[in-house]
């Protein structure tokens, strides 16, 4: 939407300058884009004379002129025919930049004679689109006037209108927002009638459906033709093109009161009725019978733009000849068998209320953005219908003359908006703003509304405003004339820290787990919380209630279960661009459920062991290195290892059954999961195996005790050699190992550092379903060598430590 300072004073006493109007129209909630201003462009450029003017020595179509200018007397060369001692015209100077030229004028000879500027046409200023030669100005003008005031250009405000506001589309509304601002005075904005001379000769007659109310009235004996300069200067500064009378009063009026019109030429109308109605759709006739007068095939209209648009049940058409003939979409486009032209001497006018919604999809299916289309889209005043009528005929009657017959009117406008209690009390309450009671009551009377005093009030807004439906909406208009920049700045009271900072120990943990995994050379991951419900029921998720009602794409329609699936993909994905070796982790939410409980933070990663093509068997990741990452991980972040029990066989049925295990404080606290990925899920994910992964859930890591702050004592080593001693136990098959070796280690904590498998054996000599663990066990004494006695004491406690988690020292 565009308008000019000097249009706006047309409705609004102000002394605002166009920068104050800006600011006002901001803090006001209108959203201005920019403002076009000529004089910034055209600074340069200023009225000249031509003193002079003899042909050009070297050129027949060149002159060269003097001409008095704001610099002194210069040699001008130009080429324009009206060029003439006498003329009164533009100057640019050297250095100066012609918008119409896209050129900087330098100084340079043009056949041969030094040009010291140019004399400018209406093109090269832009202020015409096209023009046969210099421009030529009232001699009334004096020598250096700047061009802007010489052409009578000023600056063009543009801002956006939000769907909410059609009164914004009128430069009318713009100006009582900026009454109630207080920039200005609002002027009397109602129209007065026009009494009819005769009655009018045209009967209207509306479909409900396709139009609530269609007024009109007919005009007898104008005289149309180009607009007065005043009209055409105002519509060309918004970017509108001057037609006829008749046509830029009804534009002018789209733009000034938001209120759409049209106008068609009486003499063009075939019968005495206009109707309001939707469009016919294809008769339907059995196989060899011809179609009556009184059936209709497909509709199509010929409208003002030269387009042929086909017209369906669905659109409202205006149409003559008894109904049978469009002659224009209503509230979108006229059509061009009735148009204006400058021999139309009967004139009819039209001003009707379309529904918005049946105006906003003819204007989708048709493709036409039109002034009025626009508009009635956005719900055009309903009280405007006569009014708007009364302003066009005042208009023409005063452009172009002629007779007005009587209004006559067909249907009903909507009911106007029906009045709500509101408590003026409820401004600070919902804003925080404090308004008085009066300020209040004057905001929303300036802004059209009807205040009637009472406990509460009973505010009714007015038929342009119907967006207002209930106090909150009340609020909002007090607060943004009042300005929000009156709101109360209190600063909120500072939040005393936390000792231990100001992260919680699930924030620490993720960080911490961040830098360990990324020092152990996996790479972060950052994927979806979604995935496809096909894979999240791969891994245990998939439920009704996770699923997603409107998906960014089809394949991300549920929340995931874990942060696997998302990961292993990335994988493939790498891996089929040429990067089959890959590390993995990524740290976020996973779903099971659609409760606040149903949520938790998980620790997940993975690793696709890939080596190079070699003669050689290269050393691979495997299991036990995924399982050592990952216990690596729980140290750093805390989690009591030294009590952790390794559960094999029991993880998800994502893991292969005989290559993963649970960690876990008892049955019901598992920590962890880890293991390889079964080869199922890779094939049916479209990835090659193997892929060795694990996923830690942070919420199930216990959280440490608070422990009073000591100082640790350095570090000592002992001066002694450690010494080993190695232990073969006889267990059953389905016992973990690492039971057994934790039992060893514990046996003696002051003198074991570390307890390891180095056999596994299954076979001749053992027991069937038993298996034989060997143990390497490091004994580091500390004050002094160990003895013989004290040595076999030891080994006494490892084996008892190991027969009670289930071993048996093998003979």
């Amino acid at each position: 939407m565009k308008f000019t300072l000097s249009w706006l004073k047309d409705h609004l006493e102000t002394t605002a300058t166009v920068p104050e109007i800006v600011a006002a129209m901001t803090m006001a909630g209108l959203e201005v884009e920019h403002v076009i201003d000529p004089a910034t462009k055209l600074a340069p450029f200023t009225v000249c004379k031509i003193v002079e003017a003899a042909r050009h020595p070297n050129a027949d179509r060149l002159q060269v002129c003097q001409v008095d200018t704001v610099d002194g007397r210069k040699e001008i060369v130009c080429g324009a025919p009206n060029a003439r001692a006498g003329l009164t015209t533009i100057y640019a100077p050297i250095g100066a930049y012609v918008p119409g030229l896209d050129v900087t004028l330098v100084e340079k000879p043009v056949r041969g004679v030094v040009s010291n500027g140019m004399l400018c046409s209406a093109a090269e200023l832009e202020y015409a689109t096209e023009s046969d030669g210099i421009m030529e100005l009232p001699d009334s003008l004096a020598v250096g006037t700047p061009a802007v005031d010489a052409l009578g250009l000023e600056a063009v405000i543009d801002f956006e209108v939000t769907p909410n506001r059609p009164d914004w589309l009128g430069v009318a509304g713009i100006a009582r927002d900026l009454a109630a601002a207080g920039v200005g005075k609002l002027k009397d904005l109602s129209i007065a009638p026009v009494a009819g001379t005769f009655p009018c000769p045209i009967t209207v007659k509306v479909d409900g459906e396709a139009c609530p109310v269609f007024a009109g009235r007919l005009i007898k004996g104008v005289k149309n033709g180009p607009s007065p300069k005043w009209l055409a200067d105002r519509l060309t500064a918004i970017g509108l093109r001057p037609i006829n009378a008749l046509v830029d009063v009804t534009n002018l009026i789209s733009y000034d009161r938001a209120r759409p019109l049209h106008v068609y030429d009486a003499a063009k109308l075939v019968g005495a009725t206009i109707e309001a109605r939707l469009g016919r759709g294809k008769a339907e006739t059995t196989p060899g019978d011809q179609p009556s007068p009184a059936e209709h095939h497909d509709e199509q209209l010929i409208a003002l733009d030269g387009k042929t648009y086909d017209i369906t049940p669905e659109m409202c058409v205006i149409a003559d000849a008894q109904g049978n003939r469009p002659i224009g979409l209503g509230g979108v486009m006229g059509g061009e068998s009735t148009g204006c032209s400058d021999e139309t001497v009967d004139v009819f006018v039209e001003s009707a209320w379309f529904e918005p919604i049946r105006i906003a999809q003819t204007g989708r299916a048709t493709g036409i953005n039109s002034d009025a289309q626009y508009r009635f889209a956005r719900t055009v005043d309903t009280g405007s219908v006569v009014p708007g009528l009364e302003l066009a005929t005042k208009l023409i009657l005063e452009l172009c003359g002629g007779q007005p017959s009587d209004i006559v009117v067909a249907g009903e406008a909507p009911a106007a908006p029906k009045g709500f209690a509101f408590d003026p009390a409820y401004v600070e309450q919902l804003s925080g703003l404090s308004v008085s009671v009066d300020r209040a009551r004057q905001i929303l009377v300036d802004l059209g509304f009807d205040v009637k005093d009472g406990s509460p009030w009973t505010v009714t807004p007015p038929t342009f405003r119907r967006d207002v439906e209930g106090k909150a909406d009340l609020v909002e208009e007090v607060a943004r004339i009042a300005g929000y920049g009156a709101l109360p700045s209190t600063p909120l009271p500072e939040a005393p820290r936390a000792v231990g900072g100001i992260l919680t120990a699930k924030q620490a943990r993720a960080r911490t787990a961040r830098r360990a995994l990324a020092a152990a050379g996996y790479a972060e991951a950052v994927t979806y919380s979604f995935t496809s419900r096909k894979t999240a029921e791969l891994f245990g998720g998939g439920a009704a209630e996770l699923v997603l009602a409107n998906p960014i794409a089809s394949e991300l329609d549920c929340m995931r279960p874990s942060l696997l699936p998302n990961l292993i993909e990335a994988a493939g994905r790498n891996a089929r661009q040429g990067f089959p070796d890959a590390a993995l982790f990524e740290i976020g939410p996973t779903f099971h459920g659609d409760k606040p409980n149903d949520q938790r933070t998980v620790v997940s990663a993975i690793v696709v062991p890939k080596a190079p093509r070699s003669w050689s068997k290269a050393p691979q990741d495997d299991v036990f290195t995924v399982k050592g990452d990952l216990l690596a991980l729980l140290e750093e972040l805390g989690a009591p290892v030294a009590s952790l029990q390794t559960a094999q066989g029991s993880a998800s049925s994502w893991w292969h059954p005989g290559r993963s295990a649970r960690l876990q404080l008892g049955p019901k606290a598992v920590m962890a999961e880890f293991g390889e990925i079964h080869p199922a899920v890779l094939k049916a994910l479209d990835v090659a195996g193997p892929v060795y992964g694990f996923e830690i859930t942070l919420e199930a890591i216990p959280e440490p005790k608070k422990k009073s702050v000591k100082t640790r004592p350095a570090f000592s080593p002992s001066a002694l050699m450690p010494l080993t001693r190695d232990f073969a136990f006889l267990v059953e098959k389905t016992k973990a190992a690492g039971d057994l070796v934790k039992a060893a280690a514990g046996a003696d904590k002051a003198l074991i550092t570390a307890a390891r498998v180095f056999d596994v054996y299954e076979g001749p000599g053992v027991p069937e379903g038993f298996k034989s663990i060997a143990i390497e066990v490091v004994v580091q004494p500390r004050e002094a060598t160990l003895t013989d006695a004290e040595i076999e004491a030891l080994s006494a406690k490892i084996v008892a430590a190991a027969e009670k988690a289930g071993g048996k020292l093998r003979g």
